[in-house]
């Protein structure tokens, strides 16, 4: 073979060798990227796209953080930057934040905590009388001492005829002398003739007008001995107020001069593995119309009134595996149009009065339908006698099943004596396999059984 053919077959075998290995290359260029939406995806239910796989994460804290501070401003700064991004998750670090203001929660925002370890520490709160009457709807106050008070606090306003839902709970935008301006118009005319005053006190976690947040591993401490109380309506340690949606798991609410947690007008709220304890007022405190709410597994413990307080029309709940004791009144109370609530497997022991107790109510505005199963039920009443169960009014249509209602004390310091009460004007009662270990385990007052 001459040196020509010997080239041409060199050259030949190259450019075929070059043509297999480009071919894969070439047929993945031919090939276009499929981008197109999976048969699958969906738009959300109030967005113009399809649920992301990352979301916004700030994280906020003392040091090696995204936002650094030690008090609530750095916190909602965080929150509010996450919720202007559409939602997202909210990380506080390790330590002590001193709350002048509540931490204003946001829709689809989730706040955490790092686990036991996230304290929000109530600052000491500053109190005066107003010496000008507050009307119905201005937005400014006028104090006879203004000593404490600055802009940006979170303030209360009420008078002795202006409590509960008509207490105005508002921040502090601007001052001039002994007049503050706030950003919410007051809820009632609070009167110097009927003592109105203002204090800076507030939830230490509120959420208002809101949906899908939610909080996770925080400790509130509401540094009860340094401030006066605000009623379970407009505050707590954790504060909800038409907040649909919103879960509060895993967190410690303590020493609030008020409700440990409350929320109002508030559907489908769920409260798991939270403590409320050594509350001024109510540990856990649904009300005014919140339907469907799950209070699972938690702790109300050495609150001042009742450890589970089920206000006005909450319906269709769900209420397990928590643990009601040693709290300054009743255990469990259940009332106004509260009906149609399932409370089973829970542990209601040591209350100051009954374990279980429905108010009295007539007949439109009883708590019917409710059902106690499984739960126990024992070593209540400190002072005076109690009962286990004790219902009131012209409450109807109520099961309690297998329940275990006991006072395991020495006998010389029982005072659960009676395991269930129920009252003249109650309506049908259907028990069934309770166990009860009482001086009179039932005491049924009705004439006609």
């Amino acid at each position: 073979m001459n040196a020509t053919k010997l080239i041409r077959r060199c050259l030949r075998n190259y450019l075929l060798a070059m043509a297999f290995s480009a071919a894969p290359f070439l047929a993945c260029a031919s090939e276009k990227t499929e981008f197109s939406p999976p048969p699958g995806e969906q738009q959300l239910p109030r967005a113009m796209h399809s649920k992301m796989a990352h979301r916004p994460v700030v994280t906020v804290g003392q040091h090696d953080a995204a936002i650094v501070g030690k008090d609530n401003r750095a916190l909602q700064a965080a929150v509010d930057y996450v919720a202007a991004l559409g939602g997202g998750v909210v990380e506080i670090g390790p330590g002590e934040y001193l709350m002048r203001d509540s931490l204003h929660l946001r829709s689809f925002v989730t706040v955490r905590g790092t686990p036991d370890k996230t304290i929000l520490r109530k600052a000491k709160a500053a109190t005066s009388s107003l010496a000008l009457d507050g009307d119905y709807g201005e937005e400014q106050i006028t104090l006879v001492n203004a000593d404490g008070f600055r802009i940006g606090d979170g303030v209360a306003i009420w008078d002795t005829k202006s409590g509960g839902f008509h207490t105005t709970v508002a921040r502090i935008t601007g001052q001039s002398g002994n007049t503050f301006s706030i950003d919410k118009p007051l809820n009632a005319d609070c009167m110097v003739a009927n003592k109105a005053q203002a204090a800076t006190v507030f939830p230490v976690v509120s959420g208002y007008h809101l949906e899908g947040a939610r909080v996770e591993h925080l400790i509130i401490d509401g540094n009860k001995e340094e401030n006066i109380s605000l009623n379970g309506c407009r505050g707590a340690g954790i504060f909800l107020y038409r907040a649909f949606g919103t879960a509060i798991e895993h967190c410690v609410t303590r020493n609030y001069h008020g409700d440990g947690i409350s929320f109002q007008q508030s559907n489908d709220v769920l409260v798991q593995d939270c403590t409320s304890e050594d509350n001024a007022g109510l540990g856990i405190h649904p009300g005014s119309g919140s339907q469907r709410p799950v209070v699972r597994a938690c702790v109300a413990r050495g609150n001042g009134e009742d450890g589970l307080f089920l206000c006005w029309r909450v319906r269709h709940g769900l209420f397990e595996k928590n643990l009601l004791e040693n709290n300054g009144r009743f255990g469990i109370s259940i009332g106004h149009k509260d009906t149609d609530n399932l409370l089973q497997h829970n542990t209601v022991r040591a209350n100051h009065q009954d374990g279980v107790f429905f108010r009295n109510e007539s007949v439109g505005m009883a708590g019917h339908r409710n059902r106690l199963e499984h739960n126990v039920i024992e070593d209540n009443g400190w002072k005076a006698d109690a009962a286990g169960i004790r219902v009131r009014g012209e409450t109807k249509d109520l099961l309690f099943k297998n329940n275990i209602i006991r006072d395991t004390r020495p006998a010389e310091t029982r005072k659960q004596s009676v395991g269930i009460r129920i009252e003249e004007s109650v309506g049908n009662v259907s028990l069934d396999n309770n166990q009860i270990d009482a001086r009179t385990p039932v005491d049924d007052r009705r004439k006609s059984k």
